[in-house]
């Protein structure tokens, strides 16, 4: 890591930090990148390394496009039974990903963030960090969906960030729907 960065600071380069996969209700152990040699020998390692780094980049220049920083990602990968990579589960959400305004973005200080940094905020300031049968107060669920909704329609284009002269948007000859049942079923089920 170059010496004298602040917090927030862009890095030159994305940085490949891969974890394991912890057991339900767990965290996820980093590791180091040899580690990975480790698990899952070195062309399979450099493969996984090659693609995590495409996916963020090509995702992070398409975000800024749309007024959004991707500061980090969480991708998953699996093997087919014939050893194909694949990546698996949920990929570049606000559960996964690390999203801020470029717009309000200032080095050296922490972001707002489109993601559920807000709810961790609001158990810490409540002393509710880790604690058992906590119920959320409505208007924090509430605030934590709109900043996964923000994220969403900015990525996508759509609602308020839709480019101007455009409404809604078209898939060939019908509709394109958004699912958004889900945002608040995991807002209900995080674990902090």
């Amino acid at each position: 890591m170059p010496t004298g960065l602040v917090e927030s600071e862009k890095l030159e380069k994305p940085l490949f930090t891969p974890s394991t996969k912890a057991d339900q209700g767990e965290h996820d152990e980093n590791i180091h990148p040899d580690k990975v040699k480790d698990i899952c020998g070195p062309e399979l390692a450099a493969q996984i390394e090659s693609i995590a780094l495409q996916v963020y980049s090509e995702a992070a220049a398409y975000a800024l496009e749309r007024g959004l920083i991707l500061a980090d990602t969480k991708l998953e990968f699996g093997l087919l039974p014939n050893k194909q990579l694949i990546l698996i589960d949920e990929l570049l959400t606000p559960d996964s990903s690390r999203y801020w305004s470029a717009a309000d973005y200032v080095a050296g200080r922490p972001q707002a963030s489109f993601d559920k940094q807000y709810l961790r905020d609001w158990l810490i300031s409540n002393n509710l960090k880790n604690a058992e049968g906590v119920k959320l107060p409505e208007d924090v669920v509430l605030k934590t969906r709109e900043k996964y909704e923000e994220a969403r329609d900015r990525v996508m284009g759509i609602g308020a960030f839709a480019p101007k002269g455009k409404v809604g948007v078209k898939v060939d000859a019908g509709e394109a729907g958004i699912q958004t049942d889900q945002v608040t079923d995991s807002v209900k089920n995080l674990r902090v």
